[in-house]
């Protein structure tokens, strides 16, 4: 009787390892520019901003000094609190990264959370 080759199997994830399909940052930034609250076609506020972050990072056992300009945006009630944003601002984001349009792959950070940091 001949055999059928058996089939691997799909482990489960052990739990260190980040779901499949996670897209979330966090990021301690300063507000660079905001701009001007805007509304979508369906009456949704939405605020843009850009978001500056400079830090020390550990890479490969050595430190080195990282900064970067994120392009980010918030919808709804949020997108009021960031409208009001002072730039200077520092602040601790949260949210996750999408393309710009079909047409500009550029990631740009979808805000969840803004938590001003005292200090500003």
């Amino acid at each position: 009787m001949p055999t059928t080759p058996s089939r691997p199997t799909a482990k489960p994830l052990p739990p260190e390892l980040p779901e499949p399909g996670l897209n979330e940052l966090r990021l301690d930034a300063r507000v660079a520019e905001v701009l001007p609250l805007r509304r979508t076609p369906a009456g949704i506020p939405v605020a843009s901003c850009v978001l500056a972050h400079e830090s020390k990072q550990v890479e490969a056992g050595l430190t080195r000094e990282v900064s970067v300009e994120v392009q980010a945006v918030a919808l709804g009630d949020l997108a009021a609190v960031l409208a009001a944003a002072v730039p200077g601002s520092a602040l601790r984001a949260t949210g996750f990264l999408a393309a710009k349009s079909l047409r500009s792959r550029s990631p740009v950070l979808h805000l969840n959370t803004i938590e001003f940091l005292e200090g500003n």
